[in-house]
């Protein structure tokens, strides 16, 4: 018999609990104040606190496992760390102390959250609070809209943050469907079977690459690619704050999305990265070695696509106010992007080739394929197996990307000025050697 807020895990929950692929959500929130704990507990209470997830613990029951509410004891959640306010490398220390909680897992006898308050200064933040959530609690995007739900406008203390709704994109001169008062509907037609056709075959060329990057294909190796077992290895996580100005500007010039600008940058890097030099000490003398990558180097990035709409802000806070049942859970599908890896003479270059490849990408059911095979392999056969072949996709590609919307305007929480709020992952098998994955944080529109 199930009682009231007891309910079953998703498919998704089931395989972030596997053995081989235990996932963590990590974000880091950096204040413009220092922390008064006190009013952070009082915050949670009237608002996390009244959200079924973040009140309810796992319990197996045989061989399946369910959300059981229980009572939640704040202190057992919020960690208060005492900091000597004198330490020489304070941006070192949250990196380490971050990196050292990753070590150990959250306590299945109580919800799986817990929230890090650390009073020290560092390059960008007065005070710092670290957010460990399982990601069997729910996807990316709906925990990130829940935190922001936590949030106010620094400038209306009671009124929610605003964030951008993506916007249709509208179709130019260019697309394959043209204006229907330009041509005839007879036209109009046989363009929108062509569309369709093609859909059909770029999802059919998406999936077949991606079962065979379960079997043999796999990612060139390179220095940011890790070996195997490397998510059990500890993590360090380092952030660092661009002008969202800039990534505007070249968007605006150039005509293209944000996401379009974010990729292409990230080519660029991973390739001056690649074939970068550095100095080595040989024979007590200095010497110049380069690292060259090959033409034909196979470099991919996993993304995370929600393939369900995620509750709005105000759907979310009034979950925690009154209790409803917005939908919630996790409701992900994964794309493999190919990252164009070469010098380039213009820079401009990495940002056009970034939008060849989101363009093509966006005319595919890839992740919604991927989202209802993964959950038809885990009724049928098991956690074990769709975990075994998640990692295995998983390891066989260098990194992972993944943004999102943040507020337009300054937001506090409870009462504290947000200066960054920096979402990560760990658990799967995608960190490399130098702890390196490419995760955008919120992008401030």
């Amino acid at each position: 018999m199930v009682s009231e807020g007891d309910e079953a895990l998703s498919p998704a929950a089931k395989l972030f609990h596997a053995p081989s692929f235990n996932c963590y959500v990590m974000a880091i929130m950096g204040c413009s104040t220092s922390i008064n704990p006190q009013v952070i507990k009082d915050g949670l209470c009237q608002t996390l606190l009244k959200h079924p997830r973040f009140t309810s613990k796992l319990v197996k029951k045989g061989r399946k496992s369910r959300w059981i509410t229980t009572t939640v004891n704040i202190e057992n959640h919020v960690i208060v760390t005492e900091i000597d306010s004198k330490i020489d490398l304070p941006d070192r220390f949250v990196e380490d102390y971050i990196s050292n909680i990753t070590k150990t897992p959250l306590d299945l006898s109580k919800p799986l959250w817990e929230l890090h308050l650390l009073n020290i200064k560092t390059s960008d933040a007065e005070a710092v609070a670290v957010f460990r959530i399982h990601h069997s609690m729910g996807d990316g995007a709906s925990l990130m809209s829940l935190l922001l739900a936590s949030t106010r406008k620094i400038s209306d203390p009671h009124a929610l943050p605003t964030v951008p709704s993506k916007k249709r994109v509208k179709l130019d001169n260019h697309s394959l469907i043209p204006d229907h008062a330009i041509i005839s509907r007879f036209w109009s037609l046989l363009l929108a079977i062509w569309w369709g056709l093609v859909l059909i075959w770029h999802t059919l060329v998406d999936l077949v690459l991606f079962v065979l990057s379960i079997f043999f294909i796999k990612d060139t190796w390179t220095p940011l690619k890790g070996a195997p077992g490397v998510e059990l290895n500890t993590k360090r996580f380092v952030h660092r704050i661009v002008s969202m100005e800039d990534i505007k500007l070249v968007k605006d010039e150039m005509k293209m999305t944000v996401n379009d600008v974010l990729l292409g940058v990230t080519q660029a890097g991973l390739s001056r990265y690649l074939n970068r030099e550095r100095s080595v000490d040989a024979n007590a003398g200095a010497e110049k070695q380069r690292f060259s990558v090959p033409k034909n180097i196979r470099i991919r990035a996993s993304v995370l696509v929600n393939i369900r709409p995620v509750a709005g802000i105000q759907d979310l806070a009034d979950m925690m106010a009154e209790k409803s049942k917005t939908k919630w859970g996790n409701g992900i599908g994964y794309i493999v992007l190919p990252l164009s890896i070469a010098l380039q003479e213009d820079p401009l270059q990495y940002v056009h080739q970034a939008k060849a490849t989101v363009d093509r990408k966006k005319h595919s059911l890839e992740a919604i394929c991927t989202h209802v095979c993964a959950k038809l392999i885990l009724n049928l056969f098991g956690v074990k197996l769709a975990a075994a072949i998640t990692r295995r996709v998983l390891y066989n590609i260098t990194v992972a990307f993944s943004n999102m919307l943040g507020p337009v305007e300054e937001i506090g929480f409870y009462g504290h000025p947000v200066a960054y709020i920096a979402p990560s992952v760990y658990g799967h098998p995608q960190w490399t050697p130098v702890s390196l994955q490419i995760l955008i944080s919120f992008v401030m529109i």
